[in-house]
C-alpha cells in the first residue's frame, strides 16, 4: 500500500471481530516497525508489553476499570480486541544518555527538557504501530490509562516504576460499527494549521 493511502485509511477501531486473531508475522512486524520511530539521542527508552491471550487481556481490564462497572459500548467493542500493546516510556534512557559526554549535560536535570521527549517519541513509535497495522489490513486504536488505574496496571504486569504507560495500541480485525461523534468535527486542512516564516502567515 501507497504511504499516502496507509495514512489517509488510518482509523481509530473501536470493534474488533474477537475470532480472528492478529498473525504472528504481523504482530512482530508491528513492533518491528515501532523502534524505526526517532528518539532523541538515539536513546530508545522504549518498551512494550504485549498482551494477546485471554487471561492476559482480562487483567489488564481488571485493573483498568471499576468492580462491577458496567460496560459501556466503547468498553464492549474495545474489549474484543485480541492484541493489546502496552506502550511505556522510560524518563532515566534520555537523562542517562545526555549526561554521557558527547551530550554535556553531567546533572541529569529535567530542567534541559521542556518537552518530555521520553513521552513523545513513545507516542511515534506507537503511531508506527498503527500505521503498520493499517498497511497489514488491521484495525487498531490508540487509548489513555485512566491516571487512576496506572499503579494497578504497574501491578499487574510487573512493570517497573521508572516506566511510565503512555498509552495502549489495541490491534485486530475491525468489525463495522458506529462512527465517533469526534468525526462531525472539521478536519483542519495544511492550509489552515501551516505558518510561513512567522506565526500567523498563511
Amino acid at each position: 500500500m501507497e504511504l499516502d493511502d496507509v495514512v489517509r485509511r488510518r482509523r481509530m477501531t473501536r470493534r474488533y471481530d474477537p475470532d480472528r486473531t492478529v498473525p504472528d508475522e504481523v504482530l512482530t512486524r508491528c513492533l518491528e516497525n515501532a523502534v524505526r520511530a526517532p528518539s532523541a539521542g538515539f536513546s530508545q527508552g522504549w518498551d512494550f508489553v504485549v498482551l494477546r491471550t485471554a487471561p492476559e487481556r482480562d487483567r489488564f481490564w481488571a485493573a483498568t476499570t471499576q468492580p462491577g462497572q458496567p460496560a459501556d459500548p466503547w468498553l464492549r467493542g474495545i474489549r474484543e480486541a485480541p492484541v493489546l500493546i502496552l506502550c511505556l516510556s522510560h524518563k532515566d534512557a534520555y537523562l542517562d544518555r545526555y549526561a554521557e559526554p558527547d551530550k554535556g549535560w553531567t546533572d541529569r536535570s529535567e530542567r534541559h527538557w521542556p518537552v518530555p521527549y521520553w513521552d513523545v517519541d513513545t507516542g511515534m513509535a506507537a503511531l508506527l504501530i498503527l500505521l503498520t497495522a493499517v498497511d497489514s489490513g488491521l484495525g487498531s486504536l490508540f487509548f489513555g490509562v485512566p491516571v487512576e488505574h496506572h499503579e494497578t496496571v504497574h501491578a499487574a504486569f510487573g512493570i517497573p516504576a521508572s516506566r511510565s504507560v503512555v498509552g495502549v495500541v489495541s490491534l485486530g480485525y475491525a468489525r463495522p460499527g458506529p462512527r465517533s461523534p469526534s468525526l462531525r468535527r472539521h478536519r483542519r486542512t495544511g492550509a489552515e494549521v501551516t505558518h510561513w516564516g512567522r506565526f500567523g502567515r498563511r
